[in-house]
């Protein structure tokens, strides 16, 4: 159901690959509600994924950005705002990457080499990618710039990783900048801690499946699924949400309040 939420709103969608990805719903929502935006991902990703097809069925243009790179930022961020005709109402950033995690390095054998890349582009492309809309007031007032991250930035996963780093600088940086962008530009910053979902990144991390099942148990509402999670974005996009900035949202069933729940331990039966 649409209720024109976003109507006459402008935006860019980082991190679509394939249905799998929160991205890929957030953009069809918003895109639902009204809104006109531009899909980008790093050049690999246009190759890899389905993305191509989402950029047709939605009209939305599709730009490739590596997200690391102040210059291809610059370049998604003019182009898009002469292709949408105006500065921008929202962004998401959806991007997470650990090459530790890839090549199965355990957090007490880390690459360093690895970490910094982890660090760019799971966490400091969302400093360089604010950096760049703040200079070039590309902006809207009281828009809405949103980025995903995990509880394991809060708590200990252990098998999350260096990624578990990468989510607490994130959401830093969503602090940080969401006072300068809202002192300067009326612009609104905010993470949202989703429920651990089934995307082609987070089946990645070992014992997932395992911790998913676990975390649905000890979530009074069970995990929220990703399209639930687009709805989520597509309100802190709209107009309703106008006061909130630099908080770090939970969307996760009730996940992030519990202690323990009766469930795990079959002591409802």
């Amino acid at each position: 159901m649409s209720n024109n939420l976003l109507a006459n709103k402008r935006g860019i969608i980082f991190g679509a690959l394939d249905e799998q990805s929160i991205a890929w719903h957030v953009a069809e929502k918003c895109v639902s509600q009204g809104a006109r935006i531009v899909l980008t991902n790093a050049p690999v990703a246009l190759r890899m994924g389905k993305i191509q097809e989402l950029s047709s069925r939605l009209n939305a243009p599709l730009i490739g950005a590596d997200a690391t790179s102040l210059e291809d930022l610059e370049n998604l961020l003019s182009q898009s705002m002469e292709i949408l005709g105006g500065k921008l109402d929202f962004i998401l950033h959806s991007i997470g990457m650990s090459l530790n995690v890839r090549k199965g390095k355990t957090y007490t054998d880390l690459n360093y080499e690895f970490l910094q890349k982890t660090y760019d582009i799971s966490a400091i492309s969302f400093h360089k990618l604010m950096q760049s809309a703040l200079k070039m007031d590309a902006m809207e007032e009281w828009g809405s710039i949103l980025a995903l991250t995990y509880i394991a930035a809060q708590r200990v996963f252990p098998d999350y990783n260096d990624m578990a780093d990468a989510k607490a600088l994130l959401e830093s940086i969503g602090r940080s900048f969401g006072y300068h962008f809202g002192t300067q530009k009326k612009v609104r910053v905010n993470t949202i801690s989703q429920s651990p979902t089934m995307t082609t990144a987070g089946s990645g991390v070992k014992g997932f499946s395992e911790f998913f099942g676990y975390a649905d148990k000890m979530s009074p509402l069970g995990n929220a699924p990703a399209e639930n999670c687009a709805n989520y974005c597509v309100a802190m996009f709209s107009d309703l949400t106008r006061m909130v900035t630099m908080q770090n949202l939970y969307h996760d069933g009730g996940f992030s309040a519990m202690g323990m729940n009766p469930a795990i331990l079959n002591l409802n039966q």
